[in-house]
C-alpha cells in the first residue's frame, strides 16, 4: 500500500467540503418548520466603544421545545459561536427562566416552548472604521417533541456605524429581560442556608416574599461531574420552604455542600409571571479520592478491552492490511520490522490520546461525553470516513497514486523505510478510527468509570486502551521469527493487495448502511452519488496526472478534479443529502420489537410486565453480532415469548439525548447495553457487552421466578 501520508493528504482535500458553513435560518422536518432563528439587536446603530445587546430569537413550532443551559434528564443547551471583528468582546448568554416539564417515565427537563430570546452583550472596539458592520453567529440547538432533532443556522446581522444610537426591538428585549433571574436579594429580604444529609442537600429559604407566591421551586445548575436528581419541596410554611436536592454523582461523598441554582417563584407552575433568585453559594468539595486499587483495576480492564478490540469486526479490514504488511516485510531485517510495528502502534496512540484530549475539553465545557456515539452519531463524520475508506480501497486496486510534494518525498526517501513507517502509522490511526463504534468486553466498564473521574484518569484510561490494542503488534514485531513461515514475497502479492481492497469495500457498504439508518434510503443514495464522483476524481488522478505528463496537463486535470469534487459536494452533500429527513427508528424495527421511549417503558412496568431493553445503534457491529447470534436466535426468541417479556429497542444511531442519559445512569459510555427490568419494584439486570444464549436464558428464568413470587 502506498504511503498513508499521501492518502491522508488527499482525504483532507476531499472532506474539506463538509465544513462549509450553513446559511439556513430555519429548521424543517417532513415539510414542517420546527425552528426559525434570527438575530436581533437592541440598538439601531453601533457606536464605537459603546456596548449593546444582541439576541438569538428562536421561534419553535407548537409542541416543540429547546433547552435551558441545564437541560435536566435529557436534551442539550443551545450554543452560539460568534465571528466578530478584531478587538470586539462578547459576554455570556443571559438565559431567561425556563419552564420545567415532567414527562412520563419521570423524565424532568428545563427548556423553552413557542419562543425564546437568548441575549448577549457585545462590546465593540473603540475604533470602528467600516460604515457598516456585519455580525455573524453560528447557532446550534436541539428541538424535541416525541423525537429530538438537532438544528443549526448561520446568521448575520448588519448594523451601521454612527456617533449616536437609538433603541430598537425594545418590546421583545424588555419582555425577556423581565424573565432573567435576579441576584439574591440579601439577608434582609431572604436568607438561604444549605446543609448536607447523607447524599442529599437541603436548601432552607426564609423570606416574607414567599407568602405572595403559591408556586415555589428550585432549578439546579450542577457544575463539573455532579449529577443531580429531581429537587422537591420537603416542607413549606408561609415564610419558609425547604428543598431536598438528591445528589446522584458516581462519588456522592465527593460532592459539595451546596449547589448553584434558581429559586423560582410564580402564581402557578410555569406561569408567565415567574421570577427567580440566583443562589450562588460556593461549592465546598470534600476530599474524596478513588482508591488506588480501584484505579489500577479499571486501567487493567481498559488494557484488556484494547487487546480485544483487535478481534472486533470493526477493525478487521485494517488489521488485514497490517498482516499484508507483515508479508511484505518477510525476509527483511529485524530492525525494519520493529520500526514498522512501532509506527503502527504510534498511530494507535496518536488517535486515542487525541480523542482523550478532545473529550476532556468537551467535558470541561459541560458537554456530555460518550464512546463511539461521539463520532458515529454524526452522519457527516460517517460520510467523511466513507470517503477515506473508498480512497484507501481505490489505492489498493491501483486506480491511482497520490504524490507528495518533492520536499516531503525526499525526506521520506532519506530513510530506506520511511514510506513503510509512514504507511504503518496511518494504518494504526485508521484502525482506531474504525474501532471507536465498538465497545469490547471490559471496555464499557472501564470507560464508564473513567468518564466520571478527573481529566488525568480519563487520559490514563485511553493510554491503557491504546497500549492494549497495540501490544500484539509490538510483541510480534519484537519477535518476528514466525514470519519465516509465511510465503516469500512475489507477484502473488498483487492479488492479495487487491483482495484487501474488496475487504475495505465491504467496510464501505457497512458505512453506507449506517448512513441509510441515519438519513433514510434517499440519504444513502445521494451519499453514494458523491462517492461515485470521488472515484472518478481518483481515476483522473491515476490516468492523467503522471510524472511523464506536462505541467500544463497536470495543472488542468488537478483543477478539474477540484472543481468536480467541490461542485458535487455542494450539490449532493450540501443540498440533497442535507435536506433528507432523519430516518425514523420505527423503520428499522423487526419482529416483535418496539421502539423505546421512557413513556412506553414506564407504561409496561406499571402494567406488571417484564421489559428487556436493547440499547443499540446501526453503526455498532458488536450490537449486530449480538442481535443476529443471540437475541434473534430461535431459543432466545421463544424464551422471550414464553415469559411474556416486552422487548424495546433503544436506537442510539443518531445520538438520542434521552438514551445518552440512560446509558450514563448505568455507567456505560456507549452501546451495546442490555437491561432487563423484571418488574416495577425490582432492580434492573444489566448484561455484559458480549451476549451468549446461556446468559440470556438464565436471567429470563430468574426474572420470571422473581415476578411470579411477588
Amino acid at each position: 500500500m502506498k504511503s498513508g501520508v499521501r492518502l491522508a493528504a488527499y482525504a483532507v482535500v476531499c472532506v474539506s467540503i463538509f465544513v462549509l458553513p450553513s446559511s439556513g435560518q430555519s429548521q424543517t422536518y417532513k415539510g414542517k418548520e420546527l425552528v426559525k432563528a434570527e438575530l436581533l439587536a437592541d440598538t439601531n446603530a453601533i457606536v464605537p466603544g459603546k456596548p449593546f445587546a444582541i439576541g438569538l430569537l428562536l421561534r419553535m413550532a407548537p409542541g416543540w421545545h429547546t433547552y435551558w443551559k441545564f437541560s435536566g434528564d435529557a436534551g442539550l443547551p443551545t450554543e452560539i459561536k460568534w465571528k466578530l471583528p478584531p478587538g470586539w468582546k462578547v459576554g455570556e448568554i443571559q438565559w431567561p427562566i425556563p419552564l420545567k416539564t415532567t414527562d412520563p417515565g419521570d423524565i424532568q427537563t428545563y427548556g423553552y416552548q413557542d419562543e425564546v430570546l437568548l441575549v448577549q452583550e457585545i462590546a465593540p472596539s473603540a475604533a470602528v472604521s467600516d460604515s457598516t458592520v456585519k455580525l455573524v453567529a453560528e447557532a446550534n440547538w436541539l428541538v424535541c417533541e416525541k423525537i429530538c432533532i438537532p438544528g443549526n443556522a448561520s446568521l448575520e446581522l448588519e448594523l451601521p456605524r454612527s456617533t449616536t444610537s437609538a433603541p430598537a426591538n425594545a418590546e421583545i428585549f424588555a419582555r425577556y429581560r423581565r424573565l432573567l433571574p435576579r441576584d439574591w436579594p440579601g439577608g434582609k429580604v431572604a436568607s438561604a442556608n444549605w446543609r448536607r444529609t447523607g447524599s442529599d442537600l437541603r436548601l432552607n429559604v426564609k423570606s416574607a416574599t414567599l407568602a405572595n407566591y403559591p408556586a415555589v421551586d428550585f432549578y439546579p445548575l450542577p457544575q463539573g461531574d455532579t449529577v443531580v436528581g429531581h429537587p422537591r419541596v420537603e416542607s413549606r410554611s408561609e415564610s419558609e420552604i425547604i428543598f431536598r436536592v438528591p445528589i446522584e454523582s458516581a462519588s456522592p461523598a465527593g460532592a459539595g455542600s451546596s449547589i448553584d441554582g434558581l429559586v423560582v417563584l410564580a402564581q402557578h407552575p410555569n406561569g408567565d409571571d415567574r421570577m427567580a433568585w440566583r443562589t450562588e453559594a460556593p461549592m465546598i468539595a470534600s476530599a474524596g479520592s478513588v482508591p488506588t486499587r480501584g484505579i489500577f483495576t479499571f486501567l487493567f480492564f481498559g488494557f484488556l478491552g484494547g487487546i480485544i478490540l483487535n478481534l472486533m469486526p470493526c477493525v478487521l479490514p485494517v488489521i488485514s492490511l497490517k498482516i499484508f504488511g507483515f508479508i511484505q516485510h518477510a525476509g527483511q531485517s529485524r530492525q525494519k520490522i520493529l520500526r514498522s510495528g512501532i509506527a503502527f502502534a504510534g498511530g494507535i496512540f496518536a488517535w486515542f490520546i487525541g480523542l482523550a484530549l478532545l473529550l476532556i475539553a468537551l467535558k470541561a465545557a459541560g458537554r456530555e461525553i460518550t464512546w463511539g456515539g461521539f463520532q458515529f452519531t454524526n452522519p457527516y463524520f460517517v460520510l467523511a470516513l466513507s470517503v477515506i475508506v473508498l480512497v484507501f480501497a481505490l489505492d489498493l486496486f491501483g486506480v491511482f497514486e497520490i504524490s507528495l510534494p518533492q520536499s516531503v518525498t525526499r525526506r521520506l526517501l532519506s530513510s530506506s523505510s520511511g514510506q513503510h513507517e509512514a504507511a504503518s502509522f496511518f494504518q494504526g490511526l485508521f484502525a482506531t478510527v474504525l474501532a471507536t463504534p465498538c465497545t469490547a468486553p471490559f471496555l464499557g466498564t472501564a470507560l464508564g468509570f473513567a468518564f466520571a473521574q478527573s481529566p488525568a484518569i480519563i487520559l490514563l484510561m485511553f493510554v491503557a486502551i491504546a497500549a492494549g490494542m497495540s501490544a500484539p503488534y509490538l510483541l510480534l514485531c519484537a519477535q518476528p521469527a514466525w514470519l519465516r513461515f509465511l510465503p516469500k514475497p512475489g507477484p502473488w502479492m498483487l492479488h492479495v493487495k487487491q483482495f484487501m481492497g474488496f475487504l475495505l469495500l465491504a467496510t464501505l457498504l457497512f458505512l453506507l448502511y449506517v448512513l441509510g439508518a441515519q438519513r433514510g434510503l434517499e440519504g444513502a443514495i445521494w451519499a453514494s452519488c458523491f462517492l461515485l464522483i470521488i472515484s472518478i476524481a481518483c481515476w483522473m488522478k491515476g490516468a492523467f496526472v503522471l510524472p511523464t505528463a506536462s505541467v500544463a496537463k497536470r495543472t488542468i486535470v488537478l483543477a478539474l478534479m477540484f472543481v468536480l469534487v467541490l461542485a458535487s459536494g455542494i450539490y449532493f452533500i450540501g443540498g440533497k443529502f442535507r435536506s433528507t429527513n432523519v430516518a425514523s427508528a420505527d423503520s428499522r424495527l423487526r419482529g416483535d420489537w418496539q421502539a423505546f421511549t421512557p413513556e412506553r417503558l414506564q407504561a409496561d412496568l406499571d402494567e406488571g410486565h417484564s421489559v428487556f431493553v436493547d440499547f443499540t445503534a446501526a453503526w455498532c457491529l458488536t450490537c449486530k453480532f449480538n442481535e443476529a447470534n443471540v437475541l434473534e436466535s430461535n431459543a432466545v426468541r421463544e424464551a422471550f415469548q414464553r415469559h411474556a417479556i416486552v422487548k424495546l429497542k433503544a436506537d442510539w444511531t443518531s445520538g438520542d439525548p434521552v438514551i445518552t442519559k440512560l446509558l450514563q445512569r448505568f455507567g456505560r459510555p456507549g452501546v451495546p447495553l442490555y437491561v432487563l427490568y423484571p418488574g416495577k419494584s425490582e432492580e434492573p439486570i444489566v448484561f455484559p457487552e458480549l451476549l451468549t444464549k446461556g446468559i440470556i436464558l438464565e436471567k429470563l428464568e430468574t426474572a420470571s421466578r422473581t415476578v411470579a413470587s411477588q
